[in-house]
């Protein structure tokens, strides 16, 4: 098994391919099925694959001329068309039921019930009718068509490339002056990565995939690549100046450390001697506002005590609206009049979704959370 299956698929996926005539019934038999399924919507997976690298690299934002088309949207609905009537062309169910499916749907259903409890209904179902909506779709996409090994690694390699295009444009933007926010803080365009809170969280997010495919026995090309890629990526978060981003960097990057010391000791040295050499080198702005972490008085932005004061007023939500909520996406909405930090979200996940749909709707969303690490730990 190669370093990247021993690290992220713990052998979760059947291979495909070819069968020696040493191979047994049964891995032949497996073999064959894998095949067989790579055949199956052919389509809507391709179709998934273009829709992902539109939604990451928005080309849109580059070629103006691309804007009204809407590809996004127009791929998306082209995959789950192709899925639905592939499926049904050939009498199979249009997906697999799951924990993880059903509680996404019931989230959805949750967000539908409360809206009339809603400090404002119509923008309660307007969230799930304009936002929710595409949620589902594209997770009854990736949950049908990545059905082997093969298809797993070719989307996590479309979804890395990508996340390396985004963090050199980032890095060359920053250089240059462009796109800067708030003193300085680097963002993306748009999309996933308009904010510079929201970029650093999802590059965080897939930076491990990047280090496994660069370790792992990707092609040369793509490996090229991520030995760029992969550290514009790093810079991307530090430009991006997010706390958030920061320590969730240092959290995934030990625990990545961890794994990798198992398969590649080196590579893990290495990596924290390019760590203890780069420290000195950052730059002062980004140093003095990870110490307004410990340290409130070097937090010349006010953000800091800001955030606090959203963590108190989204409890607060709670504690008023614990059956129902506010509706969904409305902490926005809440108390104007009394709030101190009006019209902003609670900037916290947890608190967010059990100010907008009470108990209940925090019960649901401990569960989808919780049945995402029980995957991961399956995989391993």
């Amino acid at each position: 098994m190669s370093t990247s299956e021993r690290l992220a698929f713990g052998g979760g996926f059947s291979a495909v391919g070819p069968t020696s005539p040493k191979t047994s019934p049964v891995l032949a038999d497996t073999s064959l099925l894998d095949a067989e399924a790579e055949v199956r919507d052919r389509v809507a997976y391709r179709a998934l694959l273009a829709f992902t690298l539109i939604l990451f690299v928005r080309p849109q934002d580059t070629i103006r001329v691309l804007e009204p088309l809407h590809l996004a949207e127009v791929l998306g609905t082209f995959a789950i068309l192709a899925l639905v009537i592939g499926r049904l062309n050939r009498g199979a169910p249009v997906t697999k039921m799951s924990l993880e499916l059903v509680s996404v749907l019931a989230f959805g259903a949750l967000m539908l019930a409360t809206a009339p409890f809603s400090i404002w209904p119509g923008g309660a179902v307007a969230v799930v009718t304009d936002l929710f909506s595409k949620v589902i779709v594209v997770f009854v996409l990736i949950l049908s068509t990545l059905t082997t090994r093969a298809r797993f690694e070719r989307f996590v390699e479309i979804v890395v490339l990508s996340c390396c295009y985004v963090g050199v444009k980032v890095v060359v933007d920053y250089t240059m002056g462009l796109h800067l926010v708030e003193d300085g803080r680097a963002q993306g365009e748009g999309g996933l990565f308009g904010n510079p809170n929201d970029m650093a969280l999802n590059l965080v997010a897939f930076l491990p995939l990047a280090v496994i495919l660069m370790l792992g026995r990707s092609r040369p090309v793509v490996r090229a690549i991520l030995a760029i890629g992969t550290p514009a990526i790093v810079a991307a978060i530090i430009f991006s100046k997010s706390r958030g981003g920061t320590l969730g960097l240092v959290a995934m990057l030990a625990v990545l450390l961890f794994q990798v010391r198992r398969v590649r000791p080196r590579v893990a040295v290495a990596v924290v001697a390019v760590t203890l050499i780069t420290i000195p080198l950052l730059p002062d702005s980004f140093t003095q506002r990870m110490s307004s972490i410990i340290h409130p008085e070097e937090d010349v932005t006010g953000s800091r005590e800001a955030r606090k004061r959203l963590l108190r007023e989204a409890y607060q939500a709670y504690l008023d609206h614990p059956v129902f909520g506010l509706g969904a996406g409305q902490f926005l909405n809440y108390n104007p009049k009394e709030r101190e930090e009006i019209w902003h979200q609670a900037h916290n996940a947890w608190l967010q979704v059990a100010s907008e749909l009470g108990t209940p709707g925090l019960l649901l969303f401990a569960v989808i959370v919780g049945s995402g690490f029980l995957g991961g730990l399956k995989a391993v």
